[in-house]
């Protein structure tokens, strides 16, 4: 694997959709780095970065009179072919992301877990502070940077979480969430292997976000694969941390492809904020709900 930070391993979009699901659960009861450098001395990178920021920007421009309608149903015209990467996932999941979060989980102390946890999600500071900045959303890049100096320095790199304590929550985004702020559509359901339920909109969100997260440029190779080596730890903490939810979905459904289809696009769009009023409680489907209603 690449020296990355955006390479996500197996079922990454349903961790997320279910590590979403249950903070807002708690909320209601109480909430790639490669290797290259960017410096004085490699001035290619740093013009190749600012011409991405520059072609994103007009595409942004160009979209926000494009707003589309929230979408409604399931668009999977390619069910066929996504239920045999389903079974590819199901069975990599199966043989050896199950069994190694159990052995992650058994091994390392919760309050090293949490550690690592917040380490790789720091990481995804910068590019919070860009998608926010590119979203026209300018109090949330203000609280995204301050958020991840504040925890990159008073947390020792991130390693701990001083900026939730004093209030500082910040907005995790992503790329994704700008094409939806620009009018892009969402597209075709899509089930990608390694990574698990997405749309055709969130997956080129996924892969403009490794370009455009600025440590990308600046972490030198040996940080970059510690980086990419937390990244991966951190997945496979919360396969472990959300075993039951997920086991629940991926073994004990009666179409598992069916149901974290279902889930994923709820979730996302509740997220969006493409539903309102009464949907909300529609859109968020509570997975710890039998959703057979046995």
């Amino acid at each position: 694997m690449e020296a990355t930070t955006g390479n996500p391993p197996l079922y990454s979009s349903g961790l997320s959709y279910i590590k979403a699901m249950e903070n807002e659960k708690e909320n209601q009861s109480e909430p790639r780095l490669d290797n290259t450098h960017m410096s004085p001395e490699n001035p290619l990178v740093s013009a190749r970065h600012r011409r991405i920021i520059l072609i994103t920007v007009c595409f942004g421009l160009l979209g926000a009179c494009a707003q589309k309608q929230a979408p409604s149903g399931i668009t999977d015209p390619m069910e066929a072919q996504n239920r045999q990467i389903h079974a590819f996932n199901l069975a990599v999941d199966k043989a050896i992301l199950r069994p190694a979060s159990g052995a992650y989980d058994s091994v390392l102390p919760r309050p090293v877990e949490d550690g690592i946890e917040n380490f790789a999600d720091n990481l995804d500071g910068p590019s919070d502070v860009v998608n926010s900045i590119l979203q026209g959303r300018p109090k949330n890049a203000v609280e995204n940077t301050l958020r991840f100096v504040l925890n990159t320095t008073v947390g020792i790199g991130g390693l701990f979480d001083p900026a939730t304590a004093l209030g500082i929550e910040g907005k995790s985004t992503d790329f994704g969430e700008t094409l939806h702020v620009w009018g892009a559509s969402e597209g075709n359901y899509v089930e990608f292997p390694l990574v698990g339920p997405t749309t055709e909109r969130d997956l080129v969100g996924t892969l403009v976000d490794v370009a455009i997260n600025p440590l990308r440029y600046v972490l030198p190779p040996r940080e970059g694969n510690i980086a990419t080596a937390a990244k991966v730890a951190s997945k496979v903490g919360d396969r472990a941390r959300y075993s039951d939810t997920l086991d629940s979905i991926l073994y004990e459904s009666a179409d598992s492809y069916a149901q974290a289809r279902l889930l994923y696009l709820q979730n996302r769009r509740f997220e969006l904020g493409q539903t309102s009023g009464a949907q909300n409680d529609e859109a968020f489907l509570d997975p710890y709900e039998d959703p057979y209603g046995n």
